[in-house]
């Protein structure tokens, strides 16, 4: 089914809330954002950055601001979607027709869409990473081949980190020198360790 076809059915499909929700997308609509459905539900997006989803569920349903963290939040409705988990979505619920005030939710939507404009996103800080340390034995061999040396650089860092942990985890010499003669032609065909047992 096509993203447009899954979008009507979510307003128009049989649901205690489907005029609650048709009322939401109304107001995101009238506010320029561009709709389209993702992950199960209605996202209003601005420059290919979603601001924000519209929900249902059995007991209630609202709208979700992706960054949400960053909204001033005046009449404190905003819930963290999980706690300690989620660090920037924030969840608006209601559970009725009547609890919908178009203005205060227009005023809400708008800011999210100024923060978009402003730049505010929470930046996810990635562990940098590690070094790798080559052991003895498969430095020496990269050192004295350079199709192998060059096959090797060429291999992503996750692939080199396990060649490099395959032989420093061997006990023995000579375990270490078979799982090298092992691994030399999967290194020069540029493939990991692991790649066999990835589908």
């Amino acid at each position: 089914m096509e993203k447009q076809e899954k979008l009507e059915e979510f307003f128009t499909a049989a649901h205690h809330f489907k005029n609650e929700v048709a009322e939401l997308r109304t107001l995101a609509l009238a506010c320029g954002m561009t709709e389209t459905y993702k992950w199960s539900f209605p996202t209003y997006m601005v420059d290919n950055k979603n601001i924000i989803a519209i929900n249902k569920f059995k007991n209630h349903f609202g709208i979700w601001f992706f960054n949400g963290v960053f909204l001033s939040d005046p009449k404190n409705v905003l819930e963290n979607a999980q706690e300690g988990k989620t660090m920037a979505m924030r969840h608006w619920k209601f559970s009725s027709l009547e609890e919908i005030n178009k203005t205060e939710i227009t005023v809400y939507i708008n800011e999210a869409i100024e923060n978009h404009k402003k730049g505010l996103e929470i930046k996810v800080n990635r562990k940098p990473k590690t070094k790798i340390v080559i052991p003895t034995h498969l430095s020496i061999t990269l050192e004295n081949n350079n199709d192998i040396k060059a096959a090797f650089n060429k291999l992503t860092y996750s692939k080199q980190k396990d060649y490099a942990e395959y032989i420093a985890t061997a006990k023995q010499e000579k375990t270490k020198l078979s799982r090298l003669e092992k691994i030399v032609p999967l290194i020069l065909a540029g493939r990991g360790i692991n790649d066999q047992y990835k589908k």
